[in-house]
């Protein structure tokens, strides 16, 4: 859970500045990297999900 957290943060951290910069600068490249680390975050987080998901359900059988 540790990982998540931190890997939550970092992407929290890394779309509020691109989204920072792209106010700031009006450059249009800061906003698509704002959306590339959204969705690789939710990507991230997906995968955690469906780890956790596989193990409660092949624990059982162990």
């Amino acid at each position: 859970m540790l990982v998540i957290r931190l890997f939550a943060i970092l992407a929290v951290i890394g779309i509020g500045g691109s989204l920072a910069a792209w106010m700031l600068t009006g450059n249009p490249k800061y906003r698509l990297w704002a959306w590339n680390c959204f969705r690789a975050g939710i990507v991230v987080l997906f995968v955690f999900l469906a780890l956790f998901a596989l193990e409660r359900v092949f624990v059982p059988f162990a």
